[in-house]
């Protein structure tokens, strides 16, 4: 193990390497400020962890970062073809990314920023910035039941394909998204699905082109579909919840508790950034994205706080465009 220290100047360091933390280092590199990018997993880590057979909502050129076209074949992307647009993005603009490091934590002193994170073979690395962007995304923090059992080998809040779960008894937890793809997957590939989901229908929320399917699946009983249901706990063997002030059970073999995610804002309030306790957002200006921390910007999805919803690719990659605008003129910048 080594410990490093890398002294830089008119250095901004990016904390996360989605989509939105690449468009904002690439912003940035084109007004002379230098970026590195740190990354706990790889590139676009997040969509790396999507199911495989994932479709985007947009349109490619929605995807775009960089003005560099997304070619696709499809109208919607898959989660692949994002995977190969993005890593030739990073490879075209020559970004500066170190991935698999953990940002452990972020000070201010006189003005700079000191970043430490930590690799699991090359130890800890302690670099200094003017400027840092925190582009950290929300995948990586599910959405807890807080049921007991949740913790359980068996129950996973992440969905990758349906093949495992052949002929097995699969309990879908949530009615949104990612519960409506899992639970249309898992019944393709021959396993018994049943769906528990605390509205009181099909969820607004759920993609139009897909409904219809999942609907068909539900009217068909090809899927069972319990509505107004709330969890009690999970066992080896089954699912115990409430519908209608009865408690049941329905037998499991997997859970996969897909209740969506939530922003780890530990590095915020490390650093010194106030979070709004109710709405989970961050304090910043919503026209050049710093925050209550001079010289600390935000970029993507966690500026929506608790609210996913609000912020995606489609959006969040034009913050980046905002804060390089902020530094250019804050540093006189004219061409």
């Amino acid at each position: 193990m080594r410990d490093e220290v890398i002294s830089l100047k008119k250095q901004a360091i990016i904390v996360g390497a989605g989509p939105c933390g690449l468009s904002a280092a690439i912003e940035l590199e084109r007004i002379g400020i230098s970026c590195t990018v740190i990354e706990r997993g790889n590139i676009v880590d997040a969509i790396y962890h999507y199911p495989t057979h994932q479709t985007f909502f947009s349109s490619a050129n929605l995807l775009e970062i960089g003005d560099i076209p997304f070619i696709c074949k499809d109208l919607k992307p898959r989660r692949q073809d994002a995977l190969v647009y993005y890593r030739e993005v990073v490879s075209r603009m020559n970004l500066d990314v170190k991935p698999f490091e953990t940002v452990t934590s972020i000070d201010k002193e006189d003005g700079r920023f000191t970043v430490t994170s930590h690799h699991e073979r090359h130890g800890t690395t302690v670099r200094t910035a003017d400027y840092v962007v925190l582009a950290t995304g929300y995948y990586g923090r599910p959405r807890n039941l807080d049921v007991p059992g949740e913790e359980l080998p068996h129950v996973s809040h992440y969905f990758k394909e349906a093949h495992p779960y052949y002929r097995q008894r699969v309990i879908v937890i949530g009615g949104k998204n990612s519960a409506v793809d899992a639970a249309i997957e898992l019944e393709k590939a021959g396993a018994h699905v049943t769906v528990l989901y605390r509205g009181d229908g099909y969820s607004p929320s759920v993609k139009p082109w897909v409904l219809p399917a999942f609907d068909s699946l539900v009217r068909h009983e090809k899927v069972r579909y319990e509505l107004e249901t709330e969890i009690v706990r999970i066992e080896t063997d089954r699912v115990v919840y409430r519908q209608h002030g009865v408690e049941k059970s329905v037998a499991a073999d997997h859970v996969l508790a897909m209740t969506g995610y939530l922003p780890d804002h530990g590095l915020f309030a490390e650093s010194g950034v106030t979070i709004d306790d109710e709405t989970g957002v961050p304090s910043f200006d919503e026209d050049t994205y710093e925050t209550n921390v001079e010289g600390l910007f935000i970029a993507g999805v966690v500026a929506a706080g608790n609210d996913a919803n609000k912020i995606f690719i489609e959006n969040g990659r034009f913050h980046g465009k905002a804060i390089a605008e902020t530094l250019r003129e804050r540093n006189g910048v004219t061409s």
